[in-house]
């Protein structure tokens, strides 16, 4: 199994290392993808490294695209080939994880008009308006998309993650 994160500066630490180790523990191979290779700096001051350069990803490569918030969503749609993978993972319907502002880059890549998520509560008004339909739940599953609202649902949103990925395996 392989996942990849797309990653910028200003990405919500926790959303970012919480589901990381957890997909680690099971043995998921996983690729932080940024702009660039330099270093980034997460909106507590976590640093990460990223592996490799978001245009070099291949998304067939992959079964799992995860999209952490924070500002780094705001950031990333703003990159071409980032809204082109959030779209590709979407129309192939493979399984997208996605928490807090991490759908911005889901609503840059006209990728939710029908879909049900929830999100952080500043842009829900954005999903709606993007076609989406907003639920004020802890955790939303709607086919491949599994979304979350903030850090406090991380734990029940690993679960669904682990759930979806053992169904797909």
């Amino acid at each position: 199994m392989k996942a990849v994160f797309l990653l910028s500066d200003g990405f919500e630490d926790l959303q970012v290392f919480h589901i990381l180790y957890r997909l680690r523990e099971e043995r998921t191979q996983v690729t932080l993808a940024a702009a660039t290779t330099h270093k980034l700096t997460g909106l507590h001051g976590y640093v990460i490294e990223p592996d490799m350069p978001i245009h070099e990803i291949n998304p067939s490569e992959y079964q799992l695209l995860y999209i952490p918030g924070g500002h780094s969503p705001e950031r990333l749609r703003l990159r071409e080939e980032a809204v082109d993978i959030a779209r590709t993972f979407i129309q192939e319907d493979r399984l997208v994880c996605i928490c807090g502002h991490g759908a911005q880059l889901l609503i840059s890549a006209g990728a939710l008009d029908g879909k049900t998520l929830t999100c952080a509560a500043g842009i829900r008004d954005d999903i709606r308006s993007a076609g989406g339909i907003y639920r004020d739940e802890p955790v939303v599953v709607d086919d491949n998309l599994i979304s979350a609202r903030e850090n406090g649902d991380l734990p029940t949103l690993t679960s669904h993650l682990m759930h979806a990925l053992s169904v797909r395996a």
